[in-house]
């Protein structure tokens, strides 16, 4: 993965924030954790993510609430849904509003590497894209 991908974990379980983090990390990128939507707004705020890996059930704001903030302010930002709770419907919402991917936990920490890669592959495609058509 990139050094310089900065990448954003938001989940209320700590052992699951940690667990991310730790992966994450031994991938050579940036790497921060908040436990609710609340605060993963204000750290978007601050310092926008590549990718966000957003818990769906979480108190106060749902992750679908999150996603939908994170792709109106931060469009370029890829967010990957993970639920402990999967179901179609949440599923086609998520992919509707903006999400690149959507997970089923346990989510082991190859499954975590291989996504957020995909993630950052796909921002850069779409940045790619992006510079072509307004070149």
């Amino acid at each position: 993965m990139d050094a310089k991908a900065k990448i954003l974990v938001v989940d209320d379980e700590e052992v699951v924030r940690r667990s991310y983090v730790r992966t994450l990390a031994s991938e050579r990128c940036s790497v921060e954790a908040v436990w609710n939507g609340k605060d993963a707004l204000q750290v978007m705020e601050q310092q926008p993510f590549d990718v966000v890996l957003l818990d769906q059930r979480m108190p106060g704001m749902d992750g679908m609430e999150v996603l939908k903030a994170i792709k109106e302010k931060w469009p370029e930002s890829e967010v990957i849904m993970i639920t402990g709770y999967p179901a179609v419907e949440f599923a086609k919402q998520a992919v509707s509003l903006g999400a690149y991917d959507y997970l089923a936990k346990p989510v082991g920490p190859d499954q975590v590497i291989e996504a957020a890669n995909g993630a950052m592959l796909h921002k850069r495609w779409a940045l790619h894209s992006d510079q072509q058509v307004s070149a």
